[in-house]
């Protein structure tokens, strides 16, 4: 399989690693909650602590993404 681009990459693990598709999941109900939290006009310390904490949690998310679709890049083609 010729994957080239990025969002082919994503597209196919989507499709094919139950891994990826759960990172992904936790990343896109990371970013919903983060939004949430950054339409607030003013947030509380504890807001403005959870909304750190997300984007830490999101953004190792994303690392563990990007280390499996390097992973599948760096496979060799049967």
């Amino acid at each position: 399989m010729d994957v080239t681009s990025q969002d082919d990459l994503k597209a196919h693990l989507m499709a094919t690693d139950e891994q990826f598709r759960q990172l992904a999941a936790e990343h896109t109900q990371y970013d919903h909650l983060i939004e949430e939290l950054e339409a607030k006009t003013v947030l509380t310390g504890d807001e403005e602590i959870e909304e750190h904490r997300l984007k830490k949690l999101k953004l190792h998310l994303k690392d563990q993404m990007t280390e499996i679709m390097n992973r599948y890049r760096t496979q060799p083609v049967a």
